[in-house]
C-alpha cells in the first residue's frame, strides 16, 4: 500500500513542478518543553501564501523565489514570531514558540492571524483551547471537555449532568471520538455525570459537526479529534489537583533529554472511601448489612522517541474503568451484586519524511470496551443452612485492532493535499447472559456468536486556493464494511468552500456523505454503559446520512471577535432503535439458547435541520462566547408510534449559552456560564386506571376480577419537559511561587437552585372536594436531580 501512495506522490509533483519555487519546511514546537504544536499558522504577510502546521507540527510552504522572505509564526496563547531569509533554494526551518503564560507581561496589541475563521475553508469546526476548558466553572470541580463542548451551538446535552453530545440531531453513537488515532467507544464516569477525558493529559481538542475532510468517516453526527501532550523533553514537570470527587496527577518529562520524553497522567475517585463509614454509622444496629460503593479510575500514558531527523516514534494508551457495586450479609441472606465497565487504548505511531514536501504517519491502533453485570446470592434458612441460590452473569464486548497511513503531501502554493487508508478489525460480542438458581428447573445460558467484521477506507482531499478569494477543500473517501456473507461498498463524496465577499467576510458551503457500520442501541436516553454496541450484518444495512450547510463568517479586530451563522440542513437513512417494550436484556431469539438482537430492533428515517449562531472570543483579559441554536429533529419508524412521525428525545428548538471568563488580576480569574434549552420530549402516562383480568386458576366459568393500576400513554414523545436553564460561577484564586503555581477554585453549579426535570411519574395529590371531603386525584409529578451545589478544588503545577 506504501508503494502504491509513493508512486502516486511521485505523479503529482511531476504535475505540479513550478520552475522558479523553493520549499520552506520544518516543525514547530513548544519552547521549555519541545512539545510539537499542531494548528501554527505560517505566512508571509500581505500575500496570499500560508500553511498550518500537521498533527505532528509539521509545516510545508512552496512559494515562488525571493531575495528577502519574512515568515511569521502564530498560535493562540503563543508569542508571535517571525523569520527572515534569503528564499533562493529549499530550507528547513525549526521554530520555538514562547507560551504566554512563560513571559513576565504580554501586550496583546492586536487581532492574531489564526484566529481568523473567515480565512478558513472548514466550516462547522469547533476549538476551545485547554487552557480556556480550565477555566469554565465545572459541575462538582471537575474539568470536562465534553462538558465544555455542550456549551456551542450545534451541540446538546442528553439530560441534567450528562455528558453525552447530541450533535445537529444526532445521537450519542454517531460521534466519532478519537484519542491519539484511537476510537473511543464509551466516554462516561459515574453513569455518564463525568467524561472519561482527563484535561490535565490533552494537547489539542477539535470538534467537527459538518463539513467532514474526507480523511474522517464512519459515524453521521461529529468527530472529535483529541491528542494527548507529548511530554517535555527538557526537564520533569507536573500538575495535579484535589477536588471534592477525586483527585488527579500528571507527570512528565525527557527520558533522554532533548530525544525522548514521557507522560503519566492519572485520576482516581474516592466515593467509596468517603461513604463507607456514614453507611456503617447508619446500619450499625441492623441485621442486615448492605454495603454499596462506587469508583472510577482512569490513566493516560505516552512515550516519544526522535529516530533522527527524519522519523519519530509515538506510543500512547488510555486505561480506565468504573466499579459499582453492593453486598448485603445477614442472618437471612448473602448476596454480592456488582456491574463495571472499562476502556483500553493503545496506539503505536511513527512518523516519516520524505523531503520536504511529504510527511506521513502510519499507526497501529488497537482498542476494547467491555461491560459485565455480576449478582449472587443465597437466602438462608432458620437454621442456618443454605436455601435459594441465584446467579446471573451478563456480558457485552467490542474489540479493535486497526492499521492507518496518512500522507500530507504540499506540492504547490496553493495546494494542500491529504491521502490515505485504514482497516479495523471488529470482534462484537452484543450479549452473553448465564442465569442459574435451585428454583429454576434448569439453568439459562443465552449468547449471541461472536461477530468479526472488517471495515476500510481509502481517501483523499485536497485544500485547494485557484485564486485569492477563494479556498476550498475537496475530497472524496471510499469505504466498506465486511460481514459473514455480505460487503458494503460506499462513496463519500465531500466539499467545502469559503468566498470571500470583504476583508475578514467570507460566505461558507459544505456538502458531506456519511456511512456509519457500527451501532448503539438504546432504550434509556442516558448513555448508561448497559447501551448495545452492535455492527451492520447482512439484515442490519449501514447508517447514512446527506448534510448540507450554508453559513457566513466575520472577523472583527476591535474588539477580536469571530461571528459565524450558519443553517444546515441533515437527512439520515437507516437509523436503529429497539422496538416498543424490547432491551438490551431481551431473551427472545430465533434459537432457544441465541440471543437475537437483530429481531428487536427497527430502522427508520431521521430529518434535522436548523440555525446556529456564535459570537467567540479567544484572547484578552475578557474572553468566552454567546451561543444560539434553532434546530428541529424529526424521526419515523415503520414499527413505533404506529408509522407517525415523532420528536426524538433530545430534540430541542431553542438552545443558549453564555460563557464569560474575566482575568480580574494575574491572581484572580472570574468565569460563569447560564444555559437555557427547550425541555426534552418525552412520553410520559397522560391517564392512570383499574384494569381486570381472568385468573387462570380458576375453574372454568368461575372468572375472578384482580384490580391492576395501568398507565395511559399518548403518542411517542409528544409530551415537551420545561425548559431547562442554569447559572453557574467560579472563581480561581492564582499564587505563584518561584517553581511552582497554585490554584484554589470555588464554584456554584445551579446558583439559582433552579429545579430542572429530570423525569416525570405520575403520583396521587390528596386534595378536599367543594363537600370538604377528602378526595385523592392522580398528577403529573416533576423529579430533579441537582440543586444549588458548591464546590472546592485545589490544583498545582511545577
Amino acid at each position: 500500500m506504501r508503494h502504491c501512495f509513493t508512486g502516486l506522490f511521485v505523479l503529482i509533483c511531476g504535475w505540479a513542478a513550478a520552475q522558479g519555487t523553493f520549499t520552506v519546511s520544518g516543525f514547530v514546537r513548544e519552547a521549555g518543553s519541545q512539545e510539537q504544536l499542531p494548528g501554527v499558522n505560517v505566512y508571509v504577510p500581505g500575500t496570499p501564501y500560508g500553511a498550518v502546521t500537521n498533527t505532528y507540527g509539521f509545516y510545508s510552504l512552496t512559494m515562488p523565489a525571493s531575495d528577502t522572505l519574512r515568515l511569521v509564526y502564530s498560535f493562540v496563547g503563543y508569542q508571535k514570531q517571525q523569520k527572515s531569509l534569503q528564499f533562493t533554494k529549499n530550507t528547513e526551518i525549526n521554530i520555538l514558540l514562547t507560551s504566554i503564560n512563560q513571559l513576565e507581561e504580554v501586550t496583546v496589541s492586536a487581532r492574531r492571524q489564526e484566529d481568523y475563521v473567515s480565512r478558513s475553508a472548514q466550516m462547522s469546526t469547533i476549538e476551545v483551547p485547554i487552557s480556556q476548558i480550565k477555566k469554565v466553572p465545572a459541575f462538582f470541580g471537575e474539568k470536562d471537555v465534553l462538558k465544555v463542548l455542550q456549551l456551542m451551538p450545534g451541540v446538546q446535552k442528553g439530560t441534567e449532568g450528562q455528558t453525552g453530545l447530541y450533535v445537529r440531531g444526532g445521537g450519542p453513537d454517531q460521534n466519532l471520538i478519537i484519542l491519539d488515532d484511537a476510537v473511543v467507544y464509551n466516554a462516561s464516569h459515574l453513569f455518564g455525570f463525568f467524561s472519561i477525558f482527563n484535561s490535565d493529559a490533552l494537547k489539542s481538542v477539535e470538534l467537527t459537526k459538518g463539513g467532514f475532510p474526507a480523511r474522517y468517516g464512519g459515524r453521521l453526527s461529529s468527530v472529535l479529534d483529541m491528542n494527548m501532550k507529548e511530554g517535555s523533553k527538557e526537564k520533569l514537570h507536573g500538575e495535579g489537583g484535589i477536588g471534592l470527587i477525586s483527585s488527579r496527577l500528571t507527570l512528565e518529562g525527557p527520558l533522554v533529554k532533548g530525544k525522548s520524553s514521557f507522560l503519566v497522567s492519572g485520576r482516581r475517585t474516592y466515593i467509596d472511601v468517603l461513604a463507607a463509614p456514614l453507611i456503617a454509622s447508619q446500619q450499625k444496629n441492623e441485621l442486615n448489612k448492605v454495603k454499596p460503593g462506587y469508583y472510577f479510575y482512569d490513566l493516560n500514558a505516552k512515550v516519544n522517541y526522535d529516530l533522527g531527523k527524519r522519523d519519530k516514534l509515538y506510543l500512547s494508551g488510555y486505561f480506565g474503568r468504573d466499579k459499582f457495586y453492593a453486598s448485603e450479609k445477614g442472618p437471612d441472606i448473602d448476596s454480592q451484586n456488582g456491574l463495571d465497565w472499562g476502556n483500553t487504548t493503545a496506539t503505536l505511531r511513527w512518523n516519516h519524511l520524505f523531503g520536504q514536501k511529504l510527511f506521513v504517519n502510519t499507526s497501529a491502533i488497537a482498542s476494547n470496551f467491555n461491560f459485565g453485570i455480576d449478582s449472587n446470592s443465597k437466602d438462608k434458612n432458620t437454621d442456618g443452612s443454605t436455601g435459594d441460590e441465584f446467579s446471573l452473569r451478563y456480558n457485552s464486548r467490542i474489540r479493535d485492532y486497526g492499521i492507518k497511513t496518512d500522507f500530507d503531501f504540499y506540492p504547490a502554493p496553493t495546494h494542500a493535499i491529504k491521502f490515505g487508508a485504514q482497516a479495523t478489525f471488529h470482534r462484537f460480542v452484543p450479549s452473553a447472559l448465564a442465569i442459574a438458581g435451585s428454583f429454576l428447573n434448569e439453568s439459562i445460558e443465552r449468547s449471541v456468536t461472536p461477530i468479526n467484521t472488517v471495515e476500510t477506507g481509502i481517501y483523499a482531499e485536497d485544500t485547494w486556493q485557484p485564486f485569492n478569494a477563494l479556498k476550498m477543500n475537496v475530497g472524496f473517501r471510499l469505504s466498506s464494511f465486511k460481514t459473514e456473507t455480505k460487503n458494503y461498498v460506499r462513496p463519500e463524496p465531500r466539499f467545502s468552500a469559503a468566498l470571500r465577499l470583504a476583508k475578514d467576510f467570507s460566505l461558507k458551503a459544505s456538502y458531506a456523505q456519511m456511512n456509519q457500520y457500527v451501532h448503539l442501541l438504546s432504550n434509556t436516553g442516558l448513555g448508561l454503559p448497559t447501551d448495545l454496541w452492535v455492527p451492520t450484518t447482512d439484515r442490519v444495512a449501514p447508517q447514512q446520512s446527506q448534510q448540507v450547510a450554508l453559513g457566513l463568517a466575520k472577523d472583527l479586530d476591535s474588539p477580536a471577535l469571530s461571528l459565524t451563522l450558519e443553517g444546515y440542513y441533515k437527512n439520515m437513512n437507516n437509523i436503529l432503535n429497539y422496538k416498543e417494550g424490547a432491551s438490551f436484556l431481551s431473551l427472545s431469539g430465533e434459537n432457544a439458547n441465541e440471543l437475537s438482537w437483530e429481531d428487536n430492533i427497527t430502522a427508520g428515517r431521521g430529518w434535522s435541520y436548523g440555525t446556529e449562531f456564535l459570537v467567540q472570543k479567544k484572547t484578552g483579559r475578557f474572553s468566552g462566547w454567546v451561543g444560539y441554536t434553532l434546530s428541529w429533529t424529526k424521526w419515523k419508524f415503520p414499527e413505533l408510534n404506529f408509522g407517525q412521525t415523532f420528536y426524538p428525545r433530545y430534540d430541542r428548538r431553542h438552545d443558549i449559552s453564555v460563557v464569560g471568563i474575566y482575568e480580574l488580576s494575574p491572581r484572580i480569574t472570574l468565569s460563569g456560564t447560564w444555559v437555557y434549552g427547550t425541555g426534552n420530549a418525552l412520553t410520559v402516562p397522560v391517564s392512570r386506571y383499574n384494569a381486570y383480568r381472568d385468573n387462570a386458576t380458576y375453574l372454568q366459568n368461575q372468572v375472578s376480577w384482580n384490580g391492576t393500576s395501568v398507565n395511559e400513554y399518548g403518542p411517542k414523545n409528544s409530551f415537551r419537559a420545561e425548559p431547562y436553564h442554569r447559572l453557574d460561577f467560579a472563581v480561581q484564586f492564582h499564587k505563584k511561587l518561584k517553581h511552582h503555581e497554585r490554584t484554589w477554585e470555588f464554584g456554584i453549579y445551579n446558583a439559582y437552585n433552579r429545579r430542572n426535570p429530570f423525569f416525570y411519574d405520575i403520583g396521587t395529590e390528596d386534595s378536599t372536594d367543594a363537600q370538604g371531603k377528602p378526595v385523592s386525584k392522580s398528577v403529573l409529578k416533576r423529579y430533579s436531580l441537582f440543586p444549588f451545589l458548591p464546590s472546592f478544588s485545589y490544583n498545582f503545577k511545577f
